[in-house]
Order: structure tokens, then sequence, then C-alpha cells
């Protein structure tokens, strides 16, 4: 087979990676970093912050990934004594655990792919 590309080591496969819902995206890197920082941080506005995220867009995200998902991703507590907060459910580490291996074999597939390009 004729090579396509002028010097084939120059060039990479690359690619992005997430899963869509029938209305919706449901889980991608942006809302994995979502709940990654709400799990250390125990508040959607701390982990918004971290991210450089309007405080109303994590809000929607989460809602989004919540009514998506079978059971919530992430559980809130409006203020009282201890203040408010949030924190991943069972289903929420589930869902982290779960991407983050999904995207470990989407990055080994594209390493492979790019070394099959390069011959």
């Amino acid at each position: 087979m004729k090579q396509l590309l002028p010097d084939p080591a120059q060039f990479r496969v690359n690619g992005r990676l997430w899963i869509e819902g029938p209305a919706d995206r449901f889980l991608g890197i942006g809302r994995l970093e979502l709940l990654q920082h709400i799990r250390t941080q125990g508040s959607i506005s701390k982990a918004a912050q971290a991210m450089n995220m309007s405080y109303k867009r994590a809000w929607e995200l989460v809602s989004s990934m919540n009514t998506q998902a079978r059971e919530p991703l992430v559980s809130t507590q409006t203020g009282g004594q201890r203040g408010g907060g949030a924190h991943l459910t069972e289903a929420g580490v589930q869902a982290v655990a779960e991407f983050e291996a999904l995207q470990q074999r989407f990055q080994e597939f594209v390493t492979q792919e790019t070394a099959r390009l390069r011959g």
C-alpha cells in the first residue's frame, strides 16, 4: 500500500472519549474532572472554582449526570450547623472508576494505532 503521509513519524492518532445518552452527553473528561474535584473538595462550588468554571455551569453538569444516571452520582447537603457540601455517592465513585478504566483503554488504543500508523 502506498504511504499517504509524507513523514508518518510526525503524525499521531488522537481523540476524545465521552459517553452520550439519548438527550445529552453523560460523561466525558470535563465531567470526570468535576466529579474528581467534588470528591476531593466536598463542594460543588469549590470544585467549580478549581476548574475555573461558574457554579451555575458546574451545577448544570451535576444535575445532567444525576438525571441521566440510574442513581444520582452526587449528593448535596444544604447549609445548617455544619454547612453545605457535596459528595460522590457509591454510584458516583463507581462511575469515576469505570470511566477512568475506559479512558485508559482508549489511550492504549490511541497508542497502538499511532504505532500502526507510523509503521
